[in-house]
């Protein structure tokens, strides 16, 4: 299939143009019609094994458009890291890493709307996959999105108060500094299992409520509430698949981001894509 780029200033008229229609019926798109979360499925590992499979397969086939749809992605976080490295905040840099991934499904919205369009042989493409955050859309994908900024946020004070609770309040001098203090002392170990029983909690909040939320929120014409609701109902049928997920996910993420968070240019698609058809194993289309 041939694909086209359109002008660009006609491109951002008109997404513009929408984002402002979205804007005023942000309110009213937070709920619907629709108040009883639809029935969800049983997973299993097989099921996460093909949502892998089909999203590896989706980026091959639209890697163009998704290498600059999520190009700002890892370009955020090169440049947060950098800020955290050459500042005092040089203790925040694991946390802000770790935490940049809560972000994460933010981002996978377009991706999930270039799976759905290629699952339907729909023209697919980095445009139509913007202009799907439209009305109904828009309005419960930014009340979410800013959900999962400010746990982001409270993250980052959470991290900051577990490392003046061991090895603050001062500031590290140096990274190898910080890093023997950390490896080599009781308070080091200390604000490392602190810190990861804290990150558990914000990762598997994220997990449950938004993994299935965006892409239905794509998907279907549901409210918020319903959308959530969903999400928690299959984190709460398939508790084993779900945390598997999410290991699968935090695994690849910090893979990704070994090499200066440039390998997530690669590993976020993919996750995007395959998020989409989990969502399609977890919840039975209605057609």
């Amino acid at each position: 299939m041939t694909k086209t780029i359109g002008n660009p200033l006609t491109w951002l008229a008109g997404t513009t143009a929408s984002a402002r229609r979205g804007a005023s019926d942000a309110t009213g798109a937070l709920r619907s019609e629709i108040t009883t979360p639809p029935d969800v499925r049983t997973l299993s590992h097989a099921d996460l094994r093909d949502a892998l499979r089909k999203g590896l397969a989706d980026f091959v086939a639209l890697r163009s458009d998704v290498f600059f749809l999520i190009a700002i992605y890892p370009l955020i976080g090169i440049t947060l890291a950098l800020s955290a490295f050459h500042s005092a905040n040089l203790h925040l840099l694991f946390p802000l890493a770790a935490g940049f991934t809560l972000l994460g499904p933010v981002i996978g919205t377009g991706l999930y709307e270039m799976s759905r369009q290629r699952e339907t042989g729909q023209a697919t493409g980095w445009g139509t996959a913007l202009r799907a955050l439209r009305a109904h859309v828009l309005g419960p994908v930014l009340v979410l999105g800013v959900y999962l900024m400010g746990i982001f946020i409270v993250w980052m004070f959470a991290a900051k108060y577990i490392y003046d609770l061991t090895l603050g309040p001062l500031p590290p001098t140096s990274l190898m500094g910080f890093a023997q203090d950390v490896l080599t002392t009781a308070a080091g170990w200390q604000m490392i299992v602190l810190g990861m029983a804290a990150g558990f909690v914000f990762a598997a909040a994220v997990l449950v409520l938004s993994l299935i939320s965006f892409p239905m929120l794509i998907d279907r014409r549901v409210g918020l509430p319903v959308a959530v609701m969903t999400s928690v109902a299959v984190a709460r049928r398939n508790p084993r698949i779900v945390a598997t997920w999410g290991l699968i996910v935090a695994g690849s993420m910090t893979l990704g981001m070994l090499p200066a968070f440039l390998g997530l240019v690669i590993v976020l698609p993919v996750l995007g894509h395959a998020t989409w058809h989990l969502y399609r194993a977890a919840v039975p289309n209605d057609g």
